[in-house]
């Protein structure tokens, strides 16, 4: 009876001494990496071996680094917190900590673990079906990352992250061949890298997707090949999934009994890793597995207790499954009121989460327009590749005239080789705005659909028609004005009324934009280069009002100074030009607009079939105080 009692006591002595030595061991880890401050983020992550932190050793980490001020470590120290908040669904206090880390990487220009704390805000959001919000961070961090010339393994570890989880958001909006595409570009890059980890996430994915095609083979063998990988990596949560995606398989082959024990080996696992997401799956399915297994009374205590912790944690796919399990529950009782109103609230939040046809078909333009990016590439390619060899064309015809007009000093010859020049100086102008023309395109229109694609996603069809209309024209008179050398400043000033009307709807309509056009201005007849005032409007709002808070405006004015001259002055009340520079100097990934020297270029080649010249002044904004409160744009152009 004694050697009874001394075991358990025995144990208890080696397993306290065992986390004690853990801890001890982790502490002297966290010393060790302030000390030297590594600067990879990467190897940082590899120094910690991929350890769990609790909350003090968490706090350790702050406590050292900023004691040291190692700023590196912090960085560390707000994923590793949002992280922890994020498996632990407290979604809001997650996505605090890592815009903390993102802030903080970006004052240091760390851009390696800027591209991680991208993707891990891009998956909190994706937690919370917040579909717009995740494809953005998750697109910054593949943005980032393709900047990288000779990107490391590390660098092609985040990329597949990435792809991973766009492919996931593509599974939410029921894109599955889309979603195959993004998880076999991530697979081939876990394959190569030898990221276990990374392949048994991409073959979890790639089985959900194959379930939700119809394909359940293909869904178990890669659901198995997944669970492989877990438990060789020792991963409990991916245990848990595994457990989970299979159970569902085995559900819809009705083999119920199998399915049962899959599940619920797993649920004192979920329960203690305390990822309330995955918890509130494994009850949600268990409890349907009870339904068809006739355990009523188990199947509603689990299934009201899924429903409980989705609703706790606000996970409205975890909600939606719940009411819709509990109607089939009820339905099996008999209690129709009680079913019909379940899954009322279930389809209700499915409609709330998703309008398939809306969502399919924006997706559709979302699609062609990754293929029109790709066409548009190998245009801009041919484009430069042409304009090279007209380059170097006219420099080798200006060799050879210059040595036979002093050979011959021969008039005709010399003409003959200017009228020449013009011509090659005209092509390649040409070729300049056509290439410009397709670089502005893709960015441009990738943040136009997504905007519009707010709208369908929050069922706004009046808004989403609304704008799809305004972006339809703006495309179709940008390549209207694209392919002509002069436009009136009338159709000018519609079309910048268009481009801020779209760019408004990401500021959600902030912006005030106001034109003023002098009355003795015949803009009817008055011709400008086209598109010429965009790279000034978007200056504005990106560098102007992009960073301030409160009132937000923009005001176009058109006046004329003379017979021979107007002027156009562009006027914004953003953070002033000081200002908008040290921000811009210390984003790793600015936002480009329109060359404002390609501008000039095309204002001084118009200018040059004028008598006078064009002029552009910038000049600052300033109060009563004499503060500086936003910036002033002034062109004038040549009329006579």
């Amino acid at each position: 009876m004694k050697q009874l009692v001394i075991i358990p006591f025995l144990f208890f002595i080696i397993f306290s001494s065992y986390t004690q030595n853990d801890r001890e061991s982790k502490d002297s880890l966290i010393h060790i990496a302030v000390i030297k401050k590594i600067d990879n983020y990467y190897e940082l992550y590899r120094f910690f071996e991929r350890g769990r932190f609790d909350s003090e050793e968490i706090d350790l980490l702050f406590k050292e680094s900023r004691k040291n001020n190692y700023k590196l470590g912090e960085v560390y120290a707000y994923n590793l917190l949002g992280r922890s908040f994020r498996n632990n669904s407290f979604f809001d206090k997650s996505i605090e900590n890592h815009l903390k880390a993102l802030e903080l990487a970006r004052k240091i220009n760390n851009v390696n673990a800027e591209i991680v704390t991208l993707n891990q805000i891009g998956v909190v959001y994706r937690r919370q079906d917040k579909v717009r919000s995740a494809l953005n961070y998750h697109q910054m961090a593949l943005e980032l990352a393709d900047k990288i010339e000779r990107p490391d393994i590390d660098t092609k570890i985040s990329i597949s992250i990435s792809n991973n989880s766009i492919g996931n958001i593509y599974l939410a909006l029921k894109q599955y061949q889309l979603a195959l595409e993004k998880f076999k570009k991530s697979i081939l890059i876990q394959s190569r890298t030898g990221d276990k980890r990374g392949l048994a996430i991409n073959h979890q994915n790639i089985g959900f997707a194959f379930k939700n095609l119809g394909d359940i083979d293909a869904a178990l063998e890669h659901y198995q090949k997944s669970l492989a990988y877990n438990l060789e990596i020792k991963s409990d949560l991916g245990k848990v999934i595994c457990h989970k995606s299979i159970g569902d398989v085995l559900l819809m082959q009705g083999k119920y009994e199998e399915a049962y024990n899959y599940v619920n080996e797993v649920v004192p696992v979920s329960e203690e890793i305390g990822n309330q997401y995955y918890t509130s799956e494994i009850f949600a399915t268990l409890g349907y597995i009870q339904l068809k297994l006739d355990s009523l009374g188990k199947a509603k205590v689990n299934l009201e207790k899924a429903l409980e912790i989705a609703k706790k944690h606000e996970i409205p796919s975890g909600i939606n499954k719940s009411n819709l399990y509990l109607s089939e529950f009820y339905e099996e009782k008999g209690d129709f009121k009680k079913a019909y109103n379940f899954y009322k609230k279930a389809i209700e939040g499915e409609r709330k989460t998703f309008n398939d046809k809306n969502i399919s078909y924006v997706n559709n333009l979302i699609n062609k327009y990754d293929n029109e990016v790709s066409r548009n590439k190998i245009k801009s390619l041919a484009k430069e590749n042409e304009i090279a060899k007209l380059k170097l064309l006219r420099n080798r015809n200006v060799l050879i005239i210059a040595l036979v007009s002093i050979a011959l000093l021969g008039v005709l010859l010399y003409s003959m080789y200017r009228q020449r020049l013009l011509n090659n100086d005209k092509k390649i102008l040409k070729l300049e705005q056509e290439a410009l023309r397709i670089q502005m395109n893709p960015h441009f229109v990738f943040n136009a659909l997504n905007s519009i694609k707010l709208y369908v996603i929050n069922n706004e069809q009046k808004n989403a028609v609304h704008y799809l209309n305004k972006f339809s024209k703006l495309i179709r008179s940008i390549l209207e004005s694209s392919s002509v050398k002069e436009v009136t400043l009338s159709e000018e000033l519609k079309t910048m009324n268009l481009y801020m009307s779209i760019e408004n709807i990401r500021f959600s309509n902030e912006i005030n934009y106001i034109e003023k056009v002098d009355p003795s201005v015949n803009i009817e007849r008055i011709k400008i280069p086209p598109l010429i005032l965009q790279p000034f409007l978007e200056n504005s709002i990106w560098h102007g009002l992009s960073s301030k808070k409160g009132e937000k405006e923009v005001s176009l004015s058109v006046s004329k100074i003379s017979d021979e001259f107007i002027q156009i002055d562009i006027v914004d009340n953003g953070i002033g030009r000081d200002a908008a520079l040290k921000i811009r100097n210390n984003k790793s990934l600015n936002r480009k607009s329109i060359g404002i020297d390609l501008t000039k270029e095309r204002l001084q080649n118009f200018a040059n079939e004028y008598k006078n010249n064009f002029s552009l002044e910038y000049s600052d904004v300033i109060d009563e105080n004499g503060n500086k409160r936003g910036t002033k744009v002034s062109l004038k152009i040549p009329i006579i």
